[in-house]
């Protein structure tokens, strides 16, 4: 699976997680020079709290467009510390 935006290579993985319709990526699969991070954050009730990011390529900024549970309750283990995307961002195989 790949994220992309404004023609940028976000991430890139064959190991995601799908979570209600979202491929979360691994950590390590991140092109971190086009993520900013932002004091937005959510909550959902059997995920835990969410931070985000802001996607950043050239002049452009996708404000919120990742998010990362760094902390998940139990029943969202599995995606600690994995990225998904929203707001725009392509993901496609």
């Amino acid at each position: 699976m790949k994220a992309i935006w404004k023609g940028e290579i976000l991430a890139e993985s064959d190991e995601t997680v799908v979570v209600e319709g979202n491929h979360y990526f691994p950590a390590d699969s991140l092109r971190r020079e086009f993520f900013a991070p932002s004091d937005q954050k959510t909550s959902c009730h059997w995920k835990g709290q969410a931070s985000y990011y802001d996607i950043v390529v050239g002049d452009d900024r996708n404000a919120g467009a990742a998010w990362v549970y760094e902390t998940p309750k139990d029943a969202a283990a599995e995606i600690k510390d994995r990225v998904a995307f929203w707001r725009g961002v392509e993901v496609t195989d």
